[in-house]
């Protein structure tokens, strides 16, 4: 019997705040144990939490670039357990009237688009961080209070592979929207894995396994690499899946039981008393609509059509997207965006890499048009414009300029180039019976020479023709 896995995902990102969600403490990385804490987000007696203005602004963004709805009222609800690193005692977050939900994101894998549906994506509040030492263990609170954004997927998931490119998809459009800086590192994204295998082609779901412990993306494609073939084992030899939670060890590479979810835990969720409903208003809508940006997905698809870039290269903007912008810039204005890609990519990019920022370039980006003209009128060779660009960018002259101070003007005048194709021939006749013998190959070295002579100004082209109708028998 052939199996298929069904796979969700419940994403929870750290939002880019300056404070914390219900006071004023710093949302930062990195500070000493216990610093970034006052009497809110500790849970003292008589407190009262503040709504961060900012957080839910950029909740219901995340909303419109994943499509979802926005409802007109959202609520936060009291989700309660007991648990070292939740200082009150119970979590702050949104239950049944999330801001928002029944949206879908749409990304490259296989070939092709797939679309994945998502549930909802819910603000709450982070907890606080255990650490574990030989003889005792202790709680930063420090990220207790920062508002995190859960983002829930549809079990519309069914590989491993296919897991990993919906969330690098996620990260792209979280960081482009300036939702979150999605520093896994940080433990600013983070993920729950809900999996379950079934015959293929039956529509009934399977015992869904939930697997902890995940802190990277490849470590959620680890985890189901392992995890979907032992579940398919079991079934294969008439065992029984019950629904639980297991967690995911990296350096062994298996997952292991936590506990059992036969039942869905009672977490007594009731409405927060000191926090009253989110009612958008227009006016509030729209400002929010402003800062929706270009999807990752679609700047990629929109610079292939609109430039007619190779796939490749539009995933270079994609990623790089002040690069992007540099590019489209100059590319506006340029009849050839092909070739002010492959300099920008090839040659820019390489030099940015060496520490100069683009703010900080010699040239005007009408250089870079100025350059793509001169080599396609023949002015200069290929050779001659990496030339040109290296002193354009150490000086910011301007390519004209590079090319008549440092004689860099292709030679295309046919006399002059025979006499260096004369030159090559008679200073290496085996070559050229080489090539009259019906070796082609023994051109490409003739017309080498022939640049040499010539001091790399001749026309390659024009050379090559010459060479050919000389030794042609």
């Amino acid at each position: 019997m052939e199996y298929e896995a069904v796979i969700g995902l419940e994403t929870h990102v750290q939002l880019k705040t300056r404070s914390k969600m219900w006071c004023g403490c710093a949302n930062e990385f990195g500070a000493p144990p216990n610093t970034h804490v006052c009497p809110v987000c500790l849970g003292l007696p008589g407190v009262l939490p503040v709504a961060n203005d900012e957080a839910l602004r950029l909740t219901v963004l995340t909303g419109l670039l994943l499509h979802c709805q926005i409802p007109g009222r959202a609520k936060f609800d009291r989700k309660n357990y007991f648990y070292p690193d939740m200082p009150k005692n119970y979590q702050i977050t949104q239950y049944d009237q999330p801001s928002t939900a029944n949206g879908w994101v749409e990304f490259e894998f296989a070939g092709g688009l797939a679309r994945v549906r998502i549930t909802r994506a819910h603000l709450e509040e982070d907890v606080g961080k255990s650490f574990h030492f030989e003889r005792h263990s202790g709680v930063d609170f420090n990220r207790a209070g920062v508002p995190l954004l859960e983002i829930v997927s549809e079990p519309d998931l069914r590989s491993a592979d296919m897991a990993h490119a919906y969330l690098t998809a996620m990260k792209d459009i979280l960081v482009y929207g300036g939702i979150s800086d999605c520093d896994m590192e940080k433990g600013m994204v983070r993920c729950d894995v809900n999996v379950s295998v079934r015959p293929r082609g039956e529509t009934k779901l399977g015992a869904k396994i939930e697997i902890k412990n995940m802190n990277s993306f490849s470590g959620v494609r680890r985890a189901l690499d392992y995890e979907i073939p032992r579940q398919i084992a079991v079934l294969e030899q008439g065992g029984r899946l019950a629904q639980e939670t297991r967690r995911w060890d990296d350096p062994a590479g298996i997952t292991e039981p936590m506990r059992s979810k036969e039942d869905a835990h009672d977490y007594r969720y009731f409405p927060d008393p000191d926090l009253m409903p989110f009612e958008p208003v227009e006016a509030w809508l729209t400002e929010v609509k402003a800062r929706v940006v270009e999807l990752p997905l679609a700047r990629k698809q929109r610079f292939i059509h609109d430039y007619q870039l190779p796939a490749g290269n539009a995933e270079v903007f994609k990623n790089d997207v002040p690069l992007g912008d540099y590019f489209e810039r100059v590319a506006r204005q340029s009849s050839n965006p092909k070739s002010i890609a492959n300099w920008v990519i090839n040659n820019l990019r390489a030099r940015l890499a060496e520490g100069t920022t683009l703010a900080g370039l010699k040239f005007r980006p009408g250089s870079l048009i100025e350059l793509v003209a001169l080599v396609e009128a023949k002015t200069i060779s290929t050779s001659a414009a990496q030339q040109v660009f290296a002193e354009m960018f150490d000086t910011g002259k301007a390519p004209a300029q590079i090319v008549q101070e440092r004689g860099l003007a292709q030679v295309s005048d046919a006399s002059a180039i025979e006499q260096f194709c004369d030159q090559a021939i008679a200073a290496h006749p085996g070559p050229a019976a080489d090539f009259k013998a019906g070796k082609a190959a023994a051109l490409n070295f003739l017309k080498g020479q022939v640049m040499k002579l010539s001091r790399g100004k001749a026309n390659p082209s024009l050379a090559g023709e010459v060479l050919e109708r000389k030794l042609k028998p």
